[in-house]
């Protein structure tokens, strides 16, 4: 079998790549990165010490896909994951629209032509907006939990949000081009007969993650704290009390190398939800209580101003890859902590290091 990894120097990519050589026998395993990111040159020499060969090149730019070997699969995992992506002045909308969707269909285009499998690394960002600012919660042991007083919207329980939530504009520009990728991988599936199957994430973590909040909040705190940098708890009640669930890349490799070897079954759901839950759900409060017994305490602010897009409660629900995949997540959100805080004192200046 061979795999194509888009964004292969990222944390999940580069993740995703070691975990499936060590997971499929004879795998032969090739990546792009445009090496845009701090951190990336750490992990494309790793991964080229495993023998994984690392493309420099770009998925906006079709020609640089022209000279790619065929593969049996892609997977992306390319894209710029900040929901405030062309709004927060960064990066412009142009550009957060030309890498999360015109490199997705640069991809699908590459698939069609090589008749390669499609394996979308999407998010829960794509869910709708607003009835999940407006979700009434309550504080249940320093966290926003949902109050389920017959309130709640379609597709949301205790359990999380299900595939079955509203994806209604707005979801933010990031969330569209994510969901305008689903949509056309399904549309290229239908049309030129490949098979897509599209993992919607919830948080990422893990050690080795670059240590800035838009790829991943858990890492960020803890490597922050570790550092005795400035933290902030942002909007809401200024308690840090809103609520992320969070999953291991290695959780996500397990899935995608069933994916990998699933015969095509018209009768199982091409999008399927993948997130640690809400047994791995934390609050930055709760995050702050987790380090502080770790390494002391450390002074955290408080920032009334709220962000565009910020929402108080954010776990997804799972259920449906269990039922059709057979797939739930088996790293505890203690053991991702406590992974990421052995990493981040083994490199105290990692934050410096990945700006």
């Amino acid at each position: 079998m061979k795999i194509l990894i888009t964004g292969i120097c990222g944390f999940v990519g580069s993740s995703l790549a070691n975990s499936l050589h060590d997971a499929i026998a004879g795998v032969q395993i090739l990546g792009i990165d445009n090496l845009s990111r701090s951190g990336a040159d750490r992990n494309r020499a790793l991964l080229t010490q495993r023998g994984i060969r690392v493309i420099h090149g770009d998925v906006r730019c079709s020609s640089d896909l022209e000279g790619l070997p065929d593969v049996d699969w892609v997977i992306d995992c390319a894209a710029n994951p900040s929901v405030l992506a062309g709004v927060d002045g960064k990066a412009s909308s142009r550009q957060l629209v030309e890498h999360n969707l015109g490199g997705t269909i640069n991809l699908l285009e590459y698939c069609r032509r090589v008749g390669a499998g499609f394996i979308l690394l999407s998010t829960s960002r794509v869910y709708s907006i607003p009835p999940l600012a407006a979700l009434p919660v309550v504080v249940q042991r320093e966290a926003f939990a949902p109050l389920d007083a017959g309130q709640l919207p379609h597709g949301v329980t205790a359990a999380g949000i299900a595939e079955t939530y509203s994806t209604q504009a707005p979801v933010s520009l990031y969330g569209a081009t994510k969901l305008a990728s689903e949509q056309l991988a399904l549309e290229y599936s239908h049309c030129f007969d490949f098979p897509v199957w599209i993992n919607r994430c919830g948080v990422l973590a893990g050690a080795g993650q670059f240590g800035k909040a838009d790829q991943g909040i858990y890492a960020f705190w803890l490597h922050s704290w570790r550092e005795r940098r400035d933290l902030r708890n942002i909007g809401f009640d200024g308690m840090g009390h809103q609520v992320r669930d969070c999953l291991h890349p290695r959780d996500v490799a397990a899935l995608v190398v069933k994916q990998l070897h699933a015969e095509r079954d018209a009768s199982r759901p091409q999008i399927v939800n993948v997130s640690g839950g809400s047994d791995s759900a934390r609050s930055l409060r709760q995050l702050s209580r987790w380090c502080e017994a770790r390494w002391g305490p450390l002074p955290v602010g408080t920032d009334p101003v709220q962000r565009p897009f910020d929402l108080p409660w954010v776990v997804l629900d799972s259920g449906l890859a269990l039922a059709t995949w057979d797939w739930k997540p088996q790293i505890s959100v203690e053991e991702i902590l406590a992974e990421i805080a052995t990493f981040a004192e083994s490199n105290p200046t990692w934050i410096s290091l990945c700006q």
